[in-house]
């Protein structure tokens, strides 16, 4: 058996190697003939899982690192008998982590779209805070009272499709909606928010996820209070719960024993206060090196 692992997913490398043949390859070089003869994937978002990736490939299943999943072709994999997984919930705590590092000390209410793992414990936190916390639930409709806060943030897959799609869900009518000062916040995925009716709006916002990334909008990430390069879920804790899914799916599908992940280094990035702050530095200053800049990244 043969698994193809993205170099960049970590605690994985030699758990494997004892069952099958592992090779821990760069998003980059994730390719259909890199594929074509491994039996699984391990990928994160920078991998679209699709006919052009495994058309004539052996693939059976593909764990995804991510709470996203909009990077697989769920159509084409369903169609052909492919199964997957994504391991939601596995950052939430991380991204809550950040939504706290992007309040406005005068904050006094927030809007939360989207009160799944992340949200909810975005609406803890919040609540804990002393903020007045507005909720609204896109499968359950969005309900236009989250307009009323100072704060707005999205948590939220990205669907284009079935009753409820949150492709730019955030878009010129939302925000006009919105208080002229409201801050709006998309730690969510890149196309919720519609970056260009947000540049146009004049309204303050805390970019994480862009439309086109790594190629992201210069002019966007120019009148942004603070910009990430897609780092908001990037703890080690995070990390570490989502390379164990993505392990306990592939051991399963594949009735292999149980297996443990490696354990961690203890080293530690940035985590002080204004550590958001000083990573919109970074790119601000560097918006060519968005892709080095997150590969780069230590874990919180």
């Amino acid at each position: 058996m043969r698994v193809v692992i993205d170099r960049y997913v970590p605690y994985l490398q030699g758990v494997l190697e004892p069952f099958c043949s592992v090779d821990y390859l760069s998003p980059e070089a994730i390719t259909a003939d890199a594929v074509r003869d491994a039996d699984a994937l391990i990928i994160r978002t920078r991998t679209r899982a699709n006919k052009a990736l495994l058309e004539h490939s052996s693939v059976r299943f593909i764990a995804t690192a991510t709470i996203g999943f909009d990077h697989l072709d769920e159509s084409y994999l369903r169609e052909h008998g492919i199964t997957y997984c994504s391991c939601p919930g596995c950052n939430a705590q991380a991204v809550c982590d950040y939504v706290e590092e992007a309040l406005p000390p005068d904050a006094r209410s927030i809007g939360i779209v989207g009160v799944g793992h992340v949200g909810s414990l975005v609406k803890q936190m919040a609540e804990r805070k002393g903020l007045q916390v507005l909720v609204s639930d896109p499968p359950k409709g969005l309900h236009d009272d989250v307009t009323e806060a100072d704060v707005i943030t999205f948590h939220t897959p990205l669907t284009k499709e079935g009753l409820y799609p949150t492709y730019h869900l955030c878009d010129a009518a939302f925000l006009s909606r919105c208080k002229p000062s409201a801050l709006i916040i998309n730690a969510a995925r890149g196309g919720v928010v519609d970056e260009q009716a947000l540049l146009g709006s004049g309204r303050p916002f805390v970019l994480d996820c862009w439309e086109g990334e790594p190629d992201i909008n210069n002019a966007v990430l120019a009148q942004a209070r603070m910009a990430s390069y897609h780092i908001a879920g990037y703890s080690v804790q995070g990390k570490r719960n989502a390379s164990q899914t993505c392990l306990d799916a592939l051991t399963g599908f594949f009735g292999l024993p149980q297996l443990t992940i490696m354990p961690d280094d203890g080293v530690r990035g940035d985590s002080a206060p204004g550590w958001l702050k000083r990573i919109t530095t970074k790119l601000k200053a560097h918006p060519e090196d968005f892709e080095r800049l997150r590969k780069n990244y230590k874990l919180r």
